[in-house]
């Protein structure tokens, strides 16, 4: 019986959210079901055909996607935090990509044979790795922090800029296609280029101004940023044939870096483009794919990726990491860890259909071979990258370190104390006054909601095993304790109290939610942030048989509020309503104390240190 259209096109939409519904679950990326399922429900069961569901429009609602996503990624590219991000990040974008695109076409060309102009696209295309797949990756491997750093920032960079290589690349191959004469295919490459950058600098620029300048109603800030930057694509395309690519691109990076444009928001629209855009385009492009052309691949197929995996990234990476301070540990790790992600895949598809067009026969392969590629390093890297980490010992050591949610003057100073303590901190907030009040305070921040999808590419966990809501936004405290519970596990998730005139509907919150309460003693934000306004303090107290946990207690009269503990191991213990530690000599103590202790006991406080200056002669 055939099935209709509208329960096709809502079927792909319930596949791509079980697919990342089960990512989830697993901790694996997204990627990896989203290809099973559309290789499921495409050629293994021949349940879903989009030539014939999409007829004509497939392919401009490919390109129109590709667009998208391009934008999207290159919103995230700020000169900023390329400059901030090591010399081994900068080093590795060019000369990564230089040797990757060159080993990738040569392999291409001689293994399977094709043209070498579908083999140069294809090694543009191979370049790009990306956040998407990386992301889940490095979460699940948990590396050291500067190897995390590396691979994060080079998968955010090298997406829209591996996207712009293989436009260019692919501008070239059609304007050379369309002239006898050099000079002619050379002008209408150059006019391709001219417009691009043009258009992206000319729209990127109008669109951060209206924003800037408040032209524009908030409520039409992401649709209306998005229809104009498909307009300006679709022109674009009409000026110059397939230049649209590179105008989204060149616009993406100059609203990124343009000053004071509000694009926050609009890099949180992405969330529901993730889901409902890429996921959906994965299974649509996944069930394109013929096992009859994977087959006939043969075993060039087996020796491209070979190639790829064990002489382009090794060499790309040592190559890279001359002159920086890696040893050869992180190289070899560097070197397995390089998946293959959505933009590949989009742009595979969508310039393996033009180029067929054009004649170009053997770029029927392109489509097989990139997925190949996808599947063959996200599964293999998914797999194996955690054991090899620990193998190489740079793995990173247990994730002691806190998040904490609020920027608040308390949780500024809470984060200071555990920093002086060597545990990493990292301190997220909405409010960009707290931000910057803990960035001033040299602390490490990430502006925005830590739950949301821009905050699983650009937040950094590593070292991070634990969260501490220390913020007055109900909503977002209960966001943030759900996804971490799932994230961090029970035991690793603190909350402050609701406070006493919630205490009725109590019964009303959710079990998981409940347990997580009791952080620093069952008290509530309202008192912490009473406390604070009264001049308490944060004090770090070391304790020794001169000066005792009881000796604490008595000095204060009570009055302190024990925060957190630290044993003689460097174990940071949070003060629960359920706390049964006893804290003896050799442990630390971070507590907020009142500005004048009510009773002084300087005999038994332990006698200061003399500094060489102080000792005779």
């Amino acid at each position: 019986m055939p099935v209709s259209t509208v329960l096709l096109l809502a079927s792909i939409g319930v596949l791509s959210l079980f697919c990342q519904w089960l990512a989830w679950r697993l901790r694996v990326p997204a990627i990896l079901f989203l290809l099973a399922g559309g290789i499921a429900a495409g050629p293994l069961f021949n349940w879903l055909n989009p030539q014939q569901v999409f007829g004509d429009l497939l392919f401009p609602v490919i390109s129109l996607a590709v667009a998208i996503i391009l934008f999207e990624g290159s919103l995230t590219l700020r000169y900023a935090e390329i400059r901030g991000h090591g010399k081994m990040v900068r080093n590795l974008i060019p000369v990564g990509s230089v040797v990757t695109a060159t080993i990738g076409t040569l392999a291409a060309h001689w293994a399977l044979d094709i043209s070498w102009e579908v083999a140069l696209l294809f090694g543009a295309i191979s370049i790009v790795t990306g956040p998407t797949v990386i992301a889940p990756l490095l979460r699940s491997v948990k590396p050291a922090a500067k190897l995390a750093n590396i691979l994060r920032w080079e998968g955010i960079i090298i997406d829209p800029i591996g996207a712009l290589l293989a436009v260019l690349v692919f501008e070239g191959i059609v304007s050379w296609g369309q002239g006898n004469v050099f000079g002619h295919s050379m002008f209408i490459f150059g006019k391709t280029l001219l417009i691009g950058f043009l258009m992206g600098a000319a729209a990127g620029w109008l669109n951060g101004l209206a924003l800037r300048k408040h032209l524009v109603p908030q409520y039409l800030h992401n649709a209306g940023t998005l229809t104009f930057m498909l307009g300006a694509y679709a022109l674009s395309n009409e000026m110059a044939h397939e230049s649209g690519l590179l105008t989204v691109t060149i616009m993406g990076i100059w609203m990124a870096n343009m000053k004071q444009v509000p694009i926050e928001s609009i890099l949180e629209f992405k969330e529901s483009l993730s889901v409902l855009l890429i996921s959906a385009l994965f299974i649509i492009l996944a069930a394109r794919v013929e096992f009859n052309a994977i087959a006939e691949l043969g075993w060039g197929l087996v020796t491209v990726l070979m190639v790829l995996i064990l002489v382009a990234r090794p060499l790309s990476i040592f190559l890279a990491a001359i002159g920086t301070t890696l040893n050869w540990r992180d190289k070899l790790f560097l070197s397995w860890v390089a998946p293959r992600g959505i933009v590949a895949a989009a742009v595979s598809a969508l310039f393996a259909f033009q180029l067929q067009k054009l004649g170009y026969e053997s770029a029927g392969v392109l489509v097989p071979l990139v997925f190949m590629v996808i599947i063959a390093t996200v599964t293999l890297q998914s797999l194996t990258a955690r054991p090899i980490a620990r193998l190489l010992k740079v793995a990173e050591p247990a994730d002691y370190g806190f998040l904490i949610l609020g920027a608040n003057l308390v949780a500024r100073q809470i984060g200071l104390a555990l920093k002086k303590q060597q545990v990493p901190v990292i301190l997220t907030d909405t409010n960009w006054e707290n931000v910057r009040l803990a960035r001033m305070d040299n602390l490490q921040v990430y502006f925005g909601n830590p739950v949301s999808e821009h905050a699983s590419t650009h937040l950094d966990l590593t070292g991070i095993g634990n969260l501490l809501v220390i913020s007055p936004y109900k909503q977002m405290n209960s966001l943030a304790t759900y996804h971490f519970l799932d994230w961090f596990g029970g035991g690793s998730v603190y909350s402050l109290s609701e406070g006493d005139h919630d205490q009725k509907s109590r019964h009303q919150t959710a079990e998981k939610i409940q347990q997580t309460r009791g952080l620093f003693g069952d008290i509530s934000y309202a008192k912490l942030a009473s406390m604070a306004s009264k001049g308490y303090k944060l004090k770090t107290t070391q304790l020794s048989e001169a000066f005792t946990f009881q000796d604490f207690q008595q000095q204060y009269d009570q009055q302190a509020l024990l925060l957190f503990t630290i044993d003689p191991r460097h174990r940071v213990l949070a003060v629960t309503d359920d706390f049964t530690a006893k804290p003896d000599k050799g442990w630390v103590l971070l507590s907020l104390v009142p500005p004048q202790p009510p009773k002084e006991r300087k005999e038994k406080e332990p006698a200061p240190m003399l500094s060489p200056e102080d000792l005779p002669g």
